[in-house]
């Protein structure tokens, strides 16, 4: 004798549950948080970046000493920096100093980004001892290359037969020639982080399909590294020119403007204007030229890259 069990129908409560979940959890997955969670984060930014930057835009149109009160004198301000020689050939030098960095530092970071994301031997303790001026700071950095530099205690005074006089801040082509390489040893290990990580990302399928072609480790490198890492040279690419835009430390310790004003980028032509002039009007006015140029050039570059298109999360595909 069999005996057969049926279970209950569901009543018309489970049902509705049942149909509901699919729902529910779409919504859940599907929400996002509410204003309230980002509420702390916008009131530090404009706080701390929007009033800030507001004052400065009305501080460019006011007459100040820093003593007393600000006087409204329109677009004066804007106009003398205009007409200065000396700021037109700081933006001249500045956009160099930018191009510089970024001709040196964006090959050289993606090399040894990919070279850190294999697995070599001592590949960890290498990398470790190369990051390490990443941890420095710019002013730190600086005056170590001022001492090792120095035309009569430093490596030049040394070494005549390769430096000549051994001053290499008695020339423009020089002294930038310095600062372009005391950047580019100081920031590279940061963008070399970041290629790092992106080319770990990398799925390795890519590279053992590439192998069963036939494809060599050069093929390799430009048929699939480097598309893969296109996000990150944008978002590297972003970092360095903004960065150069606003170099002030290593000119202000290294060559302080010099020769004359042969190394007198924007920023820290803005020093000169505020800090040492007095004349706090002008410097605002060359500290918004300088967030509208690293703005507009930004911008500029996720256009032609294409990088506001994406929309893949994952790396170079779009």
């Amino acid at each position: 004798m069999t005996t057969q069990l049926t279970s209950a129908p569901p009543t018309a409560e489970a049902t509705r549950k049942a149909r509901r979940r699919p729902e529910d959890s779409h919504a859940a997955r599907g929400t996002r948080p509410g204003f309230l969670w980002a509420l702390p984060a916008t009131l530090f930014f404009t706080l701390f970046a929007i009033a800030p930057l507001i004052m400065v835009a009305v501080l460019s149109f006011m007459s100040w000493n820093g003593l007393g009160s600000p006087e409204f004198v329109g677009t004066d301000n804007w106009k003398r920096i205009l007409d200065d020689p000396v700021m037109i050939r700081s933006i001249w030098l500045t956009l160099l100093l930018t191009a510089l960095g970024v001709v040196l530092q964006t090959p050289l970071s993606i090399v040894l980004g990919v070279w850190a994301a294999g697995h070599q031997r001592n590949r960890a303790v290498l990398s470790a001892v190369y990051f390490i001026p990443l941890l420095l700071s710019a002013t730190a950095v600086s005056v170590l290359w001022r001492a090792l530099l120095d035309p009569n205690f430093g490596i030049p005074a040394r070494m005549t037969w390769l430096f000549g006089d051994g001053n290499l801040f008695g020339e423009q082509s020089t002294a930038i020639g310095v600062l372009a390489f005391v950047s580019t040893w100081q920031y590279t290990p940061f963008h070399t982080l970041i290629y790092q990580g992106a080319a770990r990302a990398i799925p390795p399928v890519l590279y053992q399909a590439a192998e069963i072609d036939g494809a060599g480790r050069f093929r390799q490198f430009f048929h699939i590294t480097l598309p893969q890492l296109r996000n990150s040279i944008v978002t590297s690419m972003i970092l360095m020119i903004v960065g150069g835009l606003t170099t002030f430390e290593t000119v202000l310790i290294l060559t302080q403007g010099g020769p004359g004003t042969d190394t007198t980028i924007s920023a820290y032509y803005m020093y000169q204007k505020a800090f040492k002039s007095f004349d706090f009007g002008a410097g605002a006015a060359i500290a918004l030229c300088l967030v509208v140029a690293a703005t507009i050039v930004s911008l500029i570059v996720v256009r032609v890259s294409g990088y506001d298109k994406m929309r893949s999360d994952m790396e170079g595909v779009s």
